[in-house]
């Protein structure tokens, strides 16, 4: 499996998952008003800060973040919508990045204003990864979405997705 095909599949499983977790959140209901939840918001949506601001760097963009936290995160509608949109550009983008593209090193600037240096290989597996943690994180605010939380694993994803791999 080459790492373009990985990193396809690993958007996939992102995808999956937070809309999984997005649902999770939206069906809450009187609960969504505590402030665990409004904690929740705003480590997911410094996560798709995050998604967005290496979207632009991937594309050798400006973006317009003077940080990659907020203190007020949007509501849960349009925070679901923005990720929604976010993840399929990182799936179609992996769909169709090349090799030489992957290992091709990019010059950007943090949010802090301090340069900084990675392959676009680096950046979609930061992506990955950096998302996954705070999945976890906001998992571990809201307990009553514990049981999609423990569907956050890509070897699950894998069998949802392709039981024949399950035996």
């Amino acid at each position: 499996m080459s790492a373009q095909t990985l990193l396809n599949s690993l958007f996939q499983y992102k995808a999956s998952v937070d809309d999984e977790l997005l649902g999770a959140l939206n069906a809450l209901g009187a609960k969504a008003q505590s402030d665990e939840f409004r904690s929740a918001l705003r480590v997911l949506n410094h996560a798709h800060l995050v998604d967005r601001i290496f979207a632009a760097n991937l594309q050798r963009l400006d973006h317009s973040h003077a940080a990659s936290w907020s203190s007020e995160a949007p509501a849960l509608a349009q925070l679901s919508s923005d990720i929604r949109d976010t993840d399929r550009w990182y799936i179609d983008y992996t769909s169709r990045i090349t090799p030489e593209e992957m290992e091709e090193v990019v010059d950007f600037t943090f949010t802090d204003g301090g340069r900084g240096r990675m392959s676009r290989e680096e950046m979609l597996a930061h992506v990955v990864t950096h998302s996954g943690y705070h999945r976890g994180e906001v998992s571990r605010l809201l307990p009553a979405i514990e049981s999609t939380a423990m569907r956050d694993v890509f070897t699950g994803y894998l069998h949802r997705t392709d039981p024949a791999r399950r035996q």
